[in-house]
């Protein structure tokens, strides 16, 4: 379980493709010393666990399933990634609950700027997924917890500050990006307890 706050960006600095699958030598910005073999990690949201890992860098290995439904198939040597260690008992949460499950690769098809030097992104999402969006609700876009702007049936907008632009892989987007998005959990689960209720009436 992550929180959706991005701890720091990682690099690429190894790509391996071993029977389909792919595995990745990251190294990131600042040494994680309480990192372990079998510890889950956040990679641009997805949950991945460790299998090697030193004061340097760590490797995780990305299944073909995973790399079907995420963006971690398009990731290159020397490219910047989001990082983020798994939740510990009594650890705060900044953002919302998130279980680095990837629903869906979203597309950014316009970025617009204002004063504050925020940008105003507009994502494309399924249509299937788009119930599960609602205004001022939460998202995850590659692992970082974002608030819902507007929902459209084939898209929806949100709304990146200086500060996330700065302390993530957001600072690289631009229109054609593609980014993994994870859906609030909880829709699901209220979705599934109703269908389940309907069926026994």
């Amino acid at each position: 379980m992550f929180s959706g706050i991005v701890e720091m960006i990682g690099t690429v600095s190894e790509l391996t493709i071993v029977a389909g699958c792919k595995q990745l030598m990251i190294a990131p910005a600042h040494p994680l010393t309480d990192l372990s073999v079998g510890d889950s990690i956040a990679v641009n949201g997805v949950c991945l666990t460790v299998t090697e890992c030193d004061n340097t860098s760590f490797k995780v290995t990305a299944v073909p399933e995973t790399l079907k439904l995420t963006n971690l198939d398009m990731l290159t040597v020397n490219q910047a990634v989001n990082l983020e260690q798994s939740l510990q008992l009594g650890d705060r949460v900044g953002g919302h609950y998130i279980q680095g499950h990837i629903d869906s690769i979203g597309e950014i098809i316009d970025i617009t700027f204002d004063a504050s030097n925020a940008w105003l992104v507009k994502i494309s999402v399924p249509e299937h997924l788009s119930k599960y969006l609602i205004a001022k609700g939460y998202v995850a876009l590659d692992g970082m917890s974002i608030t819902v702007i507007n929902i459209f049936s084939d898209h929806f907008t949100i709304t990146l500050i200086p500060h996330t632009q700065q302390a993530s892989i957001a600072y690289q987007y631009q229109i054609g990006t593609k980014i993994n998005i994870e859906v609030d959990m909880m829709g699901k689960y209220i979705e599934n307890f109703i269908q389940k209720t309907i069926s026994l009436e």
